[in-house]
């Protein structure tokens, strides 16, 4: 196997018209090429620039889960931090996880960032939302988002040999004034539901949880809901503490 390590993103773009394959950190393929043949041209994109930035309002997909740190918003940090173990953390990265895994373990916190993605094609590089795409498998360059006021991610226990964990992501982002958009995602098994809600300033967390219950994720059982209940009123009061 070729290993290419493109520098700009139009040499990027020549390995890609050549037929190169995506192998990000290979913690998710590895074992595969192992069973079934390794390709014969490889690409990684942890040299370039545009795939390994990390700070305000984005994140690139090269970089890999141990680097998330305090630069980008707290859903995003903690769903990073309780990926696996250090070892897989040191080599899985944020595309691998969001477009290789079948468990997408930052896709909540994505969602509630209302981050879109950056998509690199042969011939193209262009924003989509995230939602849309993540199922397509495309090669994903990075995220971006516009910073949110407060968020939150908490992640389940789980009995060994069961379904994943139950997680829940939230985040409150400027709406206009007085106001503020509550965004929560839910992965419940390997299913990812989210919903929204306007909060207006003063108005109690019952309001917000009522309207949250109209949308996809009130439709959860009754136990992940109570979950969500939970974390939302512990958001809400971190805010309101501000």
């Amino acid at each position: 196997m070729l290993l290419r390590l493109p520098t700009s993103v139009s040499e990027a773009q020549e390995y890609m018209a050549q037929g190169a394959v995506p192998v990000g950190g290979a913690t998710l393929v590895w074992a595969a090429w192992q069973r079934d043949g390794f390709p014969e041209l490889a690409m990684s994109l942890r040299e370039l620039p545009e795939a390994n930035a990390i700070g305000h309002g984005e994140l690139g997909a090269a970089v890999v889960l141990h680097r998330i740190d305090g630069r980008v918003p707290e859903t995003l940090h903690r769903a990073a931090a309780m990926v696996g173990t250090g070892a897989v953390r040191r080599t899985a990265t944020v595309g691998g996880n969001l477009v290789g895994s079948t468990l997408r373990c930052l896709l909540p916190a994505a969602l509630v960032l209302d981050a879109r993605a950056v998509i690199l094609e042969r011939d193209a590089v262009y924003e989509t939302e995230l939602a849309g795409v993540v199922d397509k498998h495309p090669l994903l360059l990075g995220l971006r988002w516009q910073e949110p006021a407060v968020s939150a991610y908490d992640k389940h226990t789980a009995a060994p040999g069961g379904p994943p964990p139950l997680v829940v992501a939230s985040a409150v982002h400027a709406d206009g004034e007085g106001e503020g958009r509550l965004r929560v995602a839910v992965r419940d098994g390997y299913e990812v539901l989210s919903g929204s809600a306007t909060r207006p300033d003063g108005v109690g967390t019952g309001h917000v949880l009522h309207a949250l219950r109209d949308t996809a994720v009130g439709q959860l059982p009754a136990d992940a809901w109570d979950a969500v209940c939970r974390h939302v009123s512990d958001l809400l009061d971190r805010l309101s503490a501000r």
